[in-house]
């Protein structure tokens, strides 16, 4: 955690500056926003902002803007400084912090921006298996290259991968190659020289020397144009960079993480990605699934989210009824994690009784997640139902039931606990009718949704 403080406050600052090197984080002081900028341009870099408001915020967003760094600001002044609060706020700070400084407010904003120190929250098989390859290569040096539906995590993944490398007492530098204008991302990947383009009216180091002895993670690298790959390409490989209207090459140090919602080898095919980078950076390939794919993660990470906003909006944990704990854990989950988290955030506000029920699980439009089925979609299903109400006529109970008992297997991507779960039967038994149908030579779904395979 990269605090930069921004002015005096007649030395109240310093209290704050003491109480944040104890909970951690390393502080840098600038005593104006010209000598801010210049940290940042540096590469010193900053996770947080905390501003003097007697410093110019509106001024200070415009000079970050000018410069396309993007940092948070949190504004401090006396409790007293009611209009300077205000006018903090409307200039484009996050927050506001009154001073003298209480220690747990203080430890409360660094949690809330370092929130990647969370340890990752999964149950299921599927996701196991992506942890453990994760825990395996984090000590090395290997790029990673993180896959996965957009909101599935990746970026999540990449700090936890980072936390567990050599080179962890350093902050990860990230990038969203996306979010960057393609104009702009040389600059923002290399750095540039003072007057290398129109607006350069300084030098400034680009994010791979920011990341010097750390880890850069370049998040959404899909969305790099193919021109600039050739650099990325050179700058990995041979580890030196050149800035935007420079004359020497720089050497760096650093391990690469990138992250890809699209699939590569199609863009490689497609021509939108350079072959020889996919072969640099997928090294190790970990891949994400989506969350409809990973069940068991479901109510784990549904369980997680109430906590967090309960504490953060300050109401009451309701723990969440069965009734809407079917309704989460039948729904499809389009966005994933992300789509999740929005709607156990929302449900937290939403709840009025002692548990969080299905009235509360809400779409972002406002219907209830269990009534949000078309009518199209419950004709299907009663159609459906029909048909195989029919199919059960001339069959024995051992065989619907082996059937159903299989089929649950196969929609639960071979996952035993989380289909003795929708069953209603121990995982024992469960086990033991499997060891009965495969000694009958039936096929059996095995763990991680592969094909059905029998006793050999």
């Amino acid at each position: 955690m990269r605090l930069l403080i921004i002015g005096t406050l007649d030395g109240q600052l310093t209290t704050a500056t003491k109480l944040a090197m104890d909970k951690g984080a390393t502080v840098t002081h600038a005593a104006d926003i010209a000598q801010a900028l210049a940290v940042l341009r540096a590469g010193r870099g900053a996770d947080l902002l905390m501003v003097d408001v007697a410093v110019a915020i509106r001024e200070l967003v415009r000079g970050l803007e000018a410069e396309h760094i993007h940092v948070p600001i949190v504004a401090c002044g006396t409790a007293t400084d009611a209009r300077a609060a205000v006018a903090a706020i409307h200039a484009g700070a996050k927050e506001y912090i009154p001073l003298p400084p209480d220690p747990e407010l203080i430890a409360a904003v660094l949690a809330a921006v370092a929130d990647d120190t969370h340890e990752l929250i999964y149950r299921d098989d599927a996701m196991a298996r992506v942890v453990k390859l994760a825990q395996q290569v984090a000590p090395s040096e290997a790029s990673v290259l993180i896959t996965g539906d957009s909101g599935t995590g990746k970026e999540v993944l990449a700090r936890y991968v980072h936390a567990r490398s050599h080179r962890a007492k350093k902050p990860l530098i990230s990038l969203n190659c996306a979010a960057v204008p393609e104009s702009l991302l040389e600059s923002e990947l290399f750095g540039h020289e003072k007057g290398a383009f129109t607006g350069a009216v300084a030098r400034r180091v680009g994010k791979f020397e920011e990341a010097n002895g750390s880890t850069l993670l370049l998040d959404e690298i899909s969305e790099m144009d193919v021109r600039l790959q050739a650099k990325l390409l050179r700058a990995i490989q041979e580890r030196v960079i050149d800035r935007v209207g420079g004359t020497r090459p720089v050497p760096v140090d650093i391990r690469i993480i990138a992250t890809a919602n699209r699939n590569l080898a199609e863009a490689v095919r497609d021509g939108s990605f350079r072959e020889d980078l996919l072969f640099r950076l997928n090294v190790v390939n970990l891949k994400i699934p989506p969350l409809r794919e990973r069940p068991a993660d479901v109510l784990e990470l549904a369980d997680y989210f109430v906590k967090k906003y309960a504490a953060a909006n300050g109401v009451p944990v309701r723990p969440l009824s069965a009734d809407a704990r079917r309704t989460l854990a039948i729904n499809y989950w389009p966005g994933n994690v992300r789509e999740l988290e929005n709607t156990m955030h929302r449900a937290v506000l939403m709840a009025s009784g002692a548990e969080i029920g299905p009235e509360a699980i809400l779409a972002p439009d406002g219907v209830r997640l269990d009534q949000q089925r078309s009518a199209g979609a419950v004709a299907h299903a009663a159609l459906a139902a029909e048909q195989v109400s029919r199919a059960l006529v001339g069959r024995t109970v051992a065989e619907v039931e082996r059937d159903l008992i299989l089929e649950t297997l196969k929609h639960c991507l071979g996952n035993r606990t989380h289909a003795a779960n929708v069953l209603g039967i121990s995982i024992r038994t469960l086990r033991n009718k499997l060891n009965e149908y495969s000694a009958d030579g039936v096929p059996i779904p095995p763990p991680g949704g592969g094909e059905p395979r029998a006793a050999a």
